[in-house]
Parts: C-alpha cells; sequence; structure tokens
C-alpha cells in the first residue's frame, strides 16, 4: 500500500505540527488534542493507510457509511458519529461508536438512551450547539443548550462528555474564532451549574480550515478530513 497513499502520511505529518504548534499558544501540547480523522466519502484504502500511521479516531457523518466501513476496516480504532443523526438510525451504530458528537434534541437522546439501556451500554455523547445560528446549521441554539443538557442529564445511559459546534466555512479563521471562543465560554457556564452526570471534559470543533484557531480557543477534538485524505470525490 506505500507509494500510492504516502502523502497521507506526508498531510498526517504537517497536521500534527500544526496541532502542536496551536497547542503551544494556549499552553497545552499536542496530547492534549484529539485528532477524529473525518473519513466521510474516503475508500478504506486510504484509511488503512492513515490507521498504519497511527490515526485511532476516525469520524464519520453518515450512519450507513460508517456502519459499512465498520465491518471492513477490521482495526484496532474507535469510531465517533460527527454528522446529524436521525432518530430511526440510531439503533445501527449504538453498539459501535465510542463517541456521538452530534446530539442536538431531547429526542435524539432519548432514543439513544432506550438503545443503550437494551444493550447494557453507557454511551458518551457531545451536545452539539449552533453557536453562529446558521439556519443551514443544526445543533440546540446557545441559548437553549443548558436546559437541554439539564434534561439529559437524568437519562441514565448517556454521559454528556462536552459540547460540539460547526463553524460556517471560511478561508479566514480569524473571521469564526468567536464560535469558538462562544462555546468555550458556554463549556465554563455549564461546568459551574454542577450538573449531576454532566462532564464538560470535551470541546469537538474545528475542521481542516479552522482547527488551529478552534485549539487556540479551546478545542481538545479536532475533526479533520480535507487536510488529511485529500479533496473528496462527492458521488
Amino acid at each position: 500500500m506505500s507509494g500510492q497513499y504516502d502523502y497521507i502520511k506526508r498531510n498526517l505529518e504537517i497536521i500534527r505540527e500544526r496541532i502542536e504548534k496551536a497547542a503551544a499558544k494556549s499552553g497545552r501540547k499536542a496530547e492534549d488534542i484529539m485528532l477524529v480523522a473525518v473519513s466521510k466519502t474516503v475508500e478504506p484504502e486510504k484509511i488503512i493507510k492513515a490507521i498504519d500511521e497511527g490515526i485511532t479516531e476516525l469520524g464519520e457523518n453518515r450512519v450507513q457509511e460508517l456502519v459499512q466501513k465498520y465491518d471492513i476496516i477490521n482495526r484496532d480504532c474507535n469510531w465517533h458519529l460527527i454528522g446529524h443523526l436521525q432518530t430511526n438510525k440510531v439503533k445501527y451504530i449504538i453498539d459501535k461508536v465510542k463517541l456521538i458528537h452530534s446530539v442536538d434534541r431531547y429526542s435524539l437522546a432519548a432514543e439513544i438512551n432506550t438503545r443503550a439501556q437494551k444493550i447494557g451500554k453507557k454511551v458518551d455523547i457531545l451536545v452539539q450547539v449552533n453557536i453562529s445560528g446558521e439556519q443551514s446549521k443544526f445543533g440546540a441554539a446557545a441559548q437553549d443548550a443548558l436546559e437541554l443538557i439539564r434534561k439529559i442529564s437524568e437519562l441514565e445511559n448517556l454521559r454528556v462528555r462536552g459540547l460540539m459546534t460547526i463553524a460556517p466555512y471560511t478561508t479566514n479563521p480569524e473571521a469564526v474564532r468567536y464560535v469558538f471562543s462562544g462555546l468555550r465560554k458556554l463549556s465554563i457556564d455549564i461546568e459551574k451549574e454542577n450538573i449531576n452526570n454532566i462532564n464538560m471534559e470535551y470541546l469537538s470543533m474545528g475542521m481542516s480550515n479552522d482547527f488551529e484557531v478552534a485549539i487556540e480557543e479551546g478545542a481538545n477534538i479536532v475533526r479533520i478530513g480535507t487536510a488529511l485524505f485529500g479533496e473528496r470525490k462527492y458521488i
């Protein structure tokens, strides 16, 4: 498999260097940042190359694609569901994912909890918040996040581990710094409430075009696809 996909190794080295520099700006180390490789529409051979180079966390946007790749890629790695999740598809991924990043409504949380109870599992989730207010983005409104989290805290088979957001796409990352600082501030406010079963351990924010600014603002999970695997081919 060497040769054809060597660019993935080079890209990963560059990404890790960039993560290290951004982490240093916020007084942290590269090891403090979880790199989730976004493998949406990426062929299994490329994903396996990334795993061979040390990637352990894989993020998928679509349930069907995650399920297919889960069966094909028989490697020691963790799967993250990072895209919008429909309630009727929870059952397909409940036993496969390490972390669901995109819980944005109580009905979804309740379904995850029900499915988790059936298999005797505690499921780790992040609450997705739409900090920017973009209508095209999923996520709870910032002003509704605390109330949603209070309700979710009563679901015994869920563990809220933090927050996630998606910034508007821009070629100027500084233009969306407010999104990342906003999520961090919200996380701090929620932490102060000391809600049972709620832990603001993770801030999942930042993608290929803006992850350095996100890290500077406190991200400890970044979701990177294009910068690692190259431009995607959408079908």
